[in-house]
C-alpha cells in the first residue's frame, strides 16, 4: 500500500510531491508550504511526503514508513501545537534540530503543522533558517492558505494546494482502511463535511453518533429564554468535561516527566528552585485546556452550521449536496418554521459565535448569545 493512500481526492498534489520525493529529483527543494481548508489533509500530506523522503521506494507497511507516518522517525521532527500561538522558543528549538545530520535516512525533515500560528517575530526566526538551510534538511509548513504565512517565508517555499475531498472518496477510504460498513461510512463522510479525521471518529467512536444527535436537537429545545440559558450552561459544562477528558491524562504525564527530570520524587515537597518551571508548565497547560474547551464548542457550532446550511438549501429548492443525509424530518421541520432570510441570520449568529471563541469573551456568554440568536434571530439583527 502506498504512503499516499489516505490522501484521497488529492491526485495533483500527490503527483507533485511524489515526483519531488524521488531520489535525485530536480523537482526537490528545501522548503514546502502545504495549504488547504480544514479537512483537506494537510498534516497527512506532510507526513506522507516525509515518509516518501525518509524511506524512498518503501510501502506503507515498512517500519521506517510507519515511524514517519506516526511522526516518530529519528530523522523527523513534528511541531503540532494545541496552543493559539507557536512560541519563539519552540521555533528556535526546531532550527537547532534542523542543523543535525539525518540518521538512517537521506534527509532530516522538520514539519510545522500550524505555521499560521506564528507571530511575525517568530516567523522571522524561521525565515533565517529557511534562507540558509543545511543541504540535507527539508522544511514542510502547513497552513490553511498561503496568505496565512509571512510573505517572505511564502516566497521561499514551494507551494502545494490541497482541496477538500468528495464525500464519496472519504467514504471509500473509511471502508477500505477501517473496515467501516457502507452506510456508516457514507453517513460519517457527509456529516464530517469530508473532514477525514472527523469522519473516522464519527464512524468508529462508540458515542459519536448519539453525541451529534444531541447537538442537532439543540434548536428544538430553544423554546424560552429560561430554557435557552439553562441549555447554554449545560453545553458549556459538557464542552469542559470533554476537553478535560482529552487533556487531563496528558497534563498529568507532562508534570510527572518534568518532576522526574527535576529530581523531585512523587508525593514529596517541591523545592523552591523547581517551582518556576512547574508554574510555567501549568500555565501552558491551562492555555491548552482553554483551547481544547473552545475546540469542543467550535465543533458544536460547526454541526449546527451544517444543519442550518441544509435547512437553507431546502428553503431555496436545492436538492443535492446535503450534509445531514439522515435528518430529512428535522431539516424539513426547521425549514417550515421560517424563511431563508431567518435561516441566513441564524447562520450569521453561528459565524459570529465561532469568531468570539478567539476573544476573551466568557464561553458561557458566547454560547448563551448564540442560542438566543438561534431561537429568535431578529433580536440580534
Amino acid at each position: 500500500m502506498s504512503v499516499w493512500h489516505e490522501l484521497v481526492g488529492q491526485e495533483r498534489a500527490v503527483a507533485e510531491l511524489a515526483r519531488a520525493a524521488e531520489p535525485g529529483s530536480p523537482a526537490m527543494t528545501h522548503a514546502w508550504l502545504l495549504t488547504g481548508p480544514p479537512g483537506s489533509g494537510r498534516s497527512n500530506a506532510a507526513r506522507a511526503f516525509a515518509a516518501a523522503l525518509l524511506a524512498p521506494g518503501q510501502d506503507r507497511d515498512a517500519p521506517d514508513v510507519r515511524r514517519a507516518l506516526g511522526g516518530t522517525h529519528e530523522s523527523m521532527t513534528v511541531l503540532s501545537t494545541q496552543k493559539s500561538v507557536i512560541s519563539i522558543d519552540e521555533v528556535r528549538s526546531l532550527v537547532a534540530t534542523a542543523h543535525q545530520a539525518p540518521v538512517n535516512a537521506p534527509w532530516r525533515v522538520v514539519i510545522i503543522e500550524d505555521a499560521d500560528r506564528m507571530a511575525e517575530r517568530t516567523s522571522n526566526v524561521l525565515l533565517k533558517a529557511i534562507e540558509e538551510p543545511p543541504p540535507q534538511t527539508v522544511w514542510i509548513l502547513c497552513a490553511p492558505s498561503p496568505q496565512d504565512v509571512l510573505t517572505t517565508i511564502r516566497s521561499r517555499c514551494r507551494s502545494v494546494t490541497l482541496r477538500v475531498p468528495s464525500p464519496q472518496a472519504v467514504a471509500a477510504l473509511l471502508e477500505s482502511s477501517a473496515g467501516i460498513d457502507q452506510d456508516t461510512a457514507r453517513w460519517a463522510a457527509h456529516a464530517s463535511q469530508s473532514h477525514i479525521g472527523r469522519a473516522r471518529r464519527l464512524a468508529t467512536a462508540p458515542n459519536a453518533r448519539s453525541e451529534r444527535a444531541v447537538v442537532l436537537d439543540i434548536p428544538r429545545q430553544l423554546r424560552s429564554v429560561g430554557s435557552t440559558v439553562r441549555l447554554a450552561a449545560r453545553i458549556v459544562d459538557v464542552a469542559k468535561e470533554r476537553a478535560k477528558e482529552r487533556t487531563e491524562e496528558r497534563n498529568a504525564q507532562e508534570k510527572e516527566r518534568l518532576l522526574r527530570t527535576l529530581g523531585v520524587e512523587a508525593g514529596t515537597r517541591v523545592p523552591p528552585s523547581a517551582r518556576a518551571q512547574i508554574r510555567r508548565l501549568e500555565e501552558e497547560q491551562k492555555r491548552r485546556d482553554v483551547r481544547a474547551r473552545n475546540d469542543e464548542l467550535d465543533s458544536i457550532f460547526i454541526e449546527l452550521l451544517s444543519l442550518y446550511r441544509d435547512v437553507l438549501a431546502l428553503q431555496l429548492g436545492a436538492e443535492s449536496g446535503r450534509i445531514n443525509v439522515e435528518e430529512d424530518e428535522r431539516i424539513a421541520s426547521l425549514a417550515a418554521e421560517g424563511d431563508a432570510n431567518a435561516t441566513l441570520m441564524r447562520i450569521d449568529v453561528l459565524r459570529q459565535a465561532r469568531e468570539r471563541l478567539g476573544t476573551t469573551m466568557a464561553p458561557a456568554l458566547i454560547v448563551e448569545s448564540a442560542f438566543i440568536g438561534l431561537s429568535n434571530p431578529w433580536i440580534t439583527a
